[in-house]
């Protein structure tokens, strides 16, 4: 055995074993110098054998070095091996020679190699507990990196990129929860069900059994078979930027959708519904022109085929979204002055407002916070004129309060006549539960009667027209004060007075009760007592109303025009009125980000004119028949179509004025119809 195996084996079990400090010297064991010099004549025995022998056994040795480099804990069991079958080996060399060695050699060698062997199992065991310890510790400690690697990446997101959908640290925190909308209640079978029952709803059919393949499961709408085939009509959605947990959103037209998209436009000008059915046999799933189409067959009472286009729109739209855009999230924005988003936004009010019609008004009020949810800074459509009057009807008092009390700060809800009037409702409601605890009873009861007072202070123009539609006879001594008598309506600010026809218009149905007439009659009266008394609230509201109310934004307009609330529309201003006004982009923004333009329409050549159009432009001094009309004189000669318009119109007023005074004289009529043609007078 070689003295660098042994130096090895005798450095692990010196390792292994308590250390001494009386065999730590400088030069090496006796027994180590033995085990040297039993080496060497070992290795001199062995040049005997033959050369194949040898090279054999230097190549498997150089294999077996290089093995136990490559791993260093294999290094421990070849040693372990090593050193046992050299002890073989060294007592059968020890019988051979008849070396002889004393007794207290035997004995120590002995006691050297009992030990070994003892603490060879110690170690082996002592190896395994602790190999299967660093198991457990290293398990525990993985799952904790995890744990710690997880949150701190979920940390760097919601910083960085801001991709997850419920971020509690973002800047619209306080109006996530109150703008969260569950999948469930955007399906209107969730509300019928709860009310009339499953077998009612469902009958005998399978809930949602399709019987094609190619419907993709949506949240909004259901895909009935009755539908085209559907294929991508070029719309995409696209996340732009992602800011302190908000994601902001666009959808995209492809160039095949803008060409569509301008043939729409011509369709619209032609003023002719066929050209727009017509676009849609050939695009089924265009989304302007199923809005367009479908204002058409509500206008004709079709309602069914109306809602039905409304909900084909919504599955186009809803089948280009893109993977992060969530519903239900509250953080997803789509920004309104990009024309590709406007449809979206128009088609989930329609939706909505067949919803509420249906009877559905909890699955409408989803609906409205999803709207809400897509921009509640600027709010393009003004949800919050009408989220108050789906919250009543759906009979969720309390949420309707924590969105006064949450939004009141930073948008003074309590200006508007529609949340000032639908809060003290509340309130009353709450106050008649006949499960309320009868201390709470009495304190919603007290908040109703103060803050419907306070309305009536701050808003007067609401009773009369109220009590006008709700079909109740005001008191002598009400209609005569001057505090609710027409006065107040006539000195009212435009924009009051159109937010107030808009409140009144949608909800007047909610104070026909019979309870609720008589609250109202009551807080009324001690209204007059307040304003007799010269009660300062009341100097003070009045002053509020001549500073505010001034203009209304075009947001208010829009919604306006939207709700087609007569008692509402007729209150807008001219410069609403004078303009035309599409259903499919009413009002649009003024500061609109277009992605592309309409390109000008080119002059259409004389030949696809008609004769009438030929006759008439042949009378104008720079007619040409192969050329059209030159280039340089297209103002003259657009004044001078607009005189000869304006000519044929008067011409046809004349002819239909001259028509109507036309009296036929009738032929003197006879007093004696018996008497004889041939009898003289």
């Amino acid at each position: 055995m070689s003295s660098r195996a042994l130096r090895r084996l005798r450095g692990k079990q010196r390792g292994q074993e308590d250390l001494d400090p009386g065999n730590l010297t400088l030069g090496g064991s006796p027994e180590e110098q033995a085990a040297e010099a039993e080496g060497e004549e070992l290795d001199t025995a062995n040049v005997s054998l033959p050369s194949s022998e040898h090279g054999s056994s230097r190549k498997a040795k150089k294999n077996k070095t290089q093995k136990n480099l490559s791993n260093i804990y294999e290094l421990i069991c070849d040693a372990e091996k090593l050193s046992a079958d050299e002890d073989a080996k060294k007592g059968d060399e020890k019988d051979k020679t008849g070396m002889e060695n004393d007794d207290n050699k035997d004995t120590e060698k002995k006691k050297v190699k009992s030990s070994k062997s003892v603490s060879g199992e110690g170690a082996k065991k002592k190896k395994k507990k602790k190999k299967k310890k660093t198991k457990l510790v290293s398990g525990d400690r993985v799952e904790a990196l995890l744990d710690d690697n997880i949150d701190v990446l979920l940390e760097n997101l919601e910083q960085s990129n801001g991709l997850t959908l419920q971020n509690e640290d973002c800047g619209g925190s306080d109006r996530r929860p109150l703008l969260h909308v569950e999948h469930r209640n955007l399906n209107p079978e969730t509300e019928l069900k709860r009310y009339f029952g499953a077998r009612a709803v469902l009958g005998d059919q399978r809930p949602r059994q399709r019987q094609r393949q190619f419907h993709r499961s949506t949240w909004m709408t259901t895909p009935k078979d009755t539908w085209p085939r559907f294929s991508r009509p070029g719309i995409s959605m696209s996340l732009l930027q992602s800011k302190d947990g908000i994601q902001y959103f666009s959808f995209e037209h492809s160039r095949d959708y803008q060409q569509i998209q301008f043939k729409f436009l011509d369709a619209v000008e032609s003023m002719d519904p066929n050209n727009i059915v017509a676009l849609l046999q050939l695009n089924p799933y265009h989304i302007d022109s199923l809005l367009q189409l479908s204002d058409v067959c509500r206008i004709q009472e079709d309602q069914e085929m109306a809602r039905d286009l409304i909900e084909r729109a919504l599955y186009s739209f809803e089948s280009a979204f893109h993977p992060l855009f969530s519903l239900t999230s509250g953080t997803c924005r789509l920004d309104y002055l990009r024309p590709e988003n406007r449809a979206f936004y128009l088609a989930l009010y329609k939706h909505m407002m067949f919803l509420e019609k249906r009877g559905c008004p909890r699955t409408a009020l989803e609906y409205c916070r999803l709207i809400l949810s897509l921009d509640p800074d600027s709010d393009p459509l003004c949800m919050l004129l009408l989220i108050d009057f789906l919250t009543l009807r759906s009979r969720e008092y309390q949420s309707l309060l924590r969105l006064r009390q949450d939004w009141e700060e930073h948008r003074n809800l309590s200006q508007l006549p529609n949340f000032a009037f639908s809060t003290a409702l509340s309130h009353f409601h709450l106050s008649q539960e006949e499960d309320m605890d009868p201390e709470e009873s009495s304190k919603h009861r007290c908040k109703a009667d103060h803050m419907l007072q306070n309305a009536f202070i701050m808003f007067p123009g609401v009773l009369m027209p109220l009590l006008d539609l709700c079909t109740v006879q005001p008191d002598a001594s009400v209609s005569s004060h001057a505090f609710f008598g027409p006065k107040s309506q006539l000195g009212q600010p435009p924009a009051l007075a159109e937010l107030i026809a808009l409140y009144v218009g949608r909800t007047f149905s909610l104070w026909r009760e019979g309870q609720v007439v008589l609250w109202l009659e009551q807080n009324v009266k001690e209204v007059l007592h307040r304003v007799d008394t010269k009660d300062p609230v009341v100097e003070d509201c009045q002053n509020k109303r001549k500073q505010r109310y001034q203009s209304a934004p075009r947001n208010i307009h829009r919604h306006v025009l939207l709700s087609e609330i007569k008692e509402a529309t007729s209150h807008l201003p001219l410069e609403v009125t004078t303009q035309p006004v599409m259903s499919f982009d009413p009002l649009p923004p003024l500061d609109s980000v277009l992605s592309y333009t309409r390109p000008e329409r080119q002059h259409v050549g004389a030949s696809n004119e008609s004769t009438l159009s030929l006759f008439f432009r042949s009378l104008l001094p720079n007619f040409n028949l192969q050329g059209g009309q030159r280039q340089e004189g297209d103002m003259e000669v657009a004044r001078a179509g607009q005189e000869l318009n304006q000519e044929v119109n008067r011409l046809m007023v004349a002819m239909r004025d001259m028509l109507a005074n036309i009296r036929f004289q009738e032929p003197p009529r006879e007093d004696n119809p018996y008497r004889d043609e041939d009898e003289w007078d």
